[in-house]
């Protein structure tokens, strides 16, 4: 089944210990996307500015994201100009952020659009984030996702988001903000409690948790052995995740567990280049030979 996402589209600017890029495409919507797309149609919501590259525009058009909700509007793209000190890929540190046109962005989706049984908001502010779930007539299904930021400065819309989706993934330093506990199962049964009834605590190099009333499992991360730009693994590891779930259109623990295998498979492509660089040309054969050797390091 199709599957919405609204969040952000930006050009990135890293430094990493393998190289500098400028203009990158990035934001947690392209990146989710990009991962998604191999399972199931999915539709872009989103705000531009006129500096935006045609070419990126043109690579997610024929990855086959549909871009009917991809505004452009007077003035700049939000930019992200970050660095990774060699050796530690876990830190990101922000140097500048310009919102751009992002700044008064309010989400517009066509009529057709409305009906989408999937929905996922990625990355974005969540008054953002509540202002297009009044505009999607009945979803079946929604994911979330959320940041340190928003977590510090909006706590109270935080909240409110969390009590009308079905899924919620964030990182384990965002599990410890929002419930105060360092124990990650402790903190996955407080943001049950919170309103989402399936929790995905993403662990980085260390894994994944997966957490709901009836369930529980843990997986590892994909080993890999050369890191370059972790920017944007944690909306591809989402995408992959409400991709494979859009498909199947099954939230059973089989399902789930495949699906968060998938996501952590994905995830692991991403960090092995800068931007999309990994992503945008994989195929299925590829993320299914990957996911069987990961899954060989799950049960032999």
């Amino acid at each position: 089944m199709s599957l919405i996402t609204l969040g952000t589209v930006a050009l990135d600017n890293i430094k990493a210990g393998s190289g500098d890029r400028r203009e990158l495409m990035g934001g947690s919507a392209a990146h989710f996307s990009m991962s998604a797309r191999l399972f199931t149609d999915v539709h872009l919501v989103s705000v531009v500015g006129e500096d935006f590259p045609s070419r990126h525009i043109q690579l997610l058009r024929r990855k086959g994201v549909n871009l009917d909700s991809l505004t452009r509007e007077k003035g700049k793209t939000f930019q992200w100009h970050g660095e990774y000190k060699k050796g530690d890929y876990n830190t990101a540190i922000t140097h500048s952020t310009e919102l751009g046109v992002l700044s008064d962005y309010n989400p517009k989706v066509t009529r057709y659009q409305m009906s989408i049984p999937n929905v996922f908001l990625a990355n974005l502010g969540p008054d953002v984030q509540l202002k297009f779930l009044k505009l999607m007539r009945n979803p079946k299904f929604v994911g979330l996702d959320s940041m340190n930021l928003w977590i510090n400065m909006m706590r109270q819309d935080v909240l409110k988001v969390m009590k009308k989706v079905d899924l919620f993934v964030l990182n384990d330093g965002e599990a410890g903000m929002l419930t105060g506990e360092s124990n990650l199962i402790k903190a996955a049964k407080r943001l049950r409690k919170m309103g989402p009834r399936l929790v995905v605590i993403k662990k980085g190099e260390h894994g994944v948790l997966f957490y709901c009333d009836r369930f529980m499992f843990a997986f590892p991360a994909y080993p890999v052995d050369r890191v370059v730009d972790p920017t944007g693994a944690g909306d591809t590891f989402a995408g992959g995740l409400m991709g494979y779930l859009s498909k199947t259109n099954k939230v059973t623990e089989a399902a789930l567990r495949k699906a968060v295998i998938y996501a952590t498979t994905l995830a692991s492509f991403n960090v092995e280049g800068f931007g999309v660089a990994k992503t945008s040309p994989l195929t299925m054969t590829q993320v299914n030979a990957r996911m069987n050797k990961l899954r060989k390091f799950i049960s032999p």
